[in-house]
């Protein structure tokens, strides 16, 4: 398999620091935002931790949009 050396280069560990900025940056968000007498805060930090990639993804795409409608942050 022939690959050019420049783009090829490390592209699996790029992805990673990626999805690791990521998903540091949707817990940081769920731990400063969320509301913390519902129990919300720790259910979505619980699934953000066990379910890293889909945990965050969901949280970004489904949770986050309604708490900013509800809570306007």
């Amino acid at each position: 398999m022939y690959c050019v050396p420049i783009p090829c280069f490390g592209s699996s560990r790029v992805l990673g620091i990626l999805l690791l900025i990521f998903w540091v940056w949707v817990l940081r968000d769920c731990l400063r935002n969320e509301p913390a007498g519902s129990g919300e805060k720790i259910l979505w930090t619980v699934v953000i931790a066990l379910a890293p990639v889909f945990g965050a993804g969901l949280y970004m795409f489904v949770r986050r949009p309604a708490r900013i409608a509800r809570y306007g942050r």
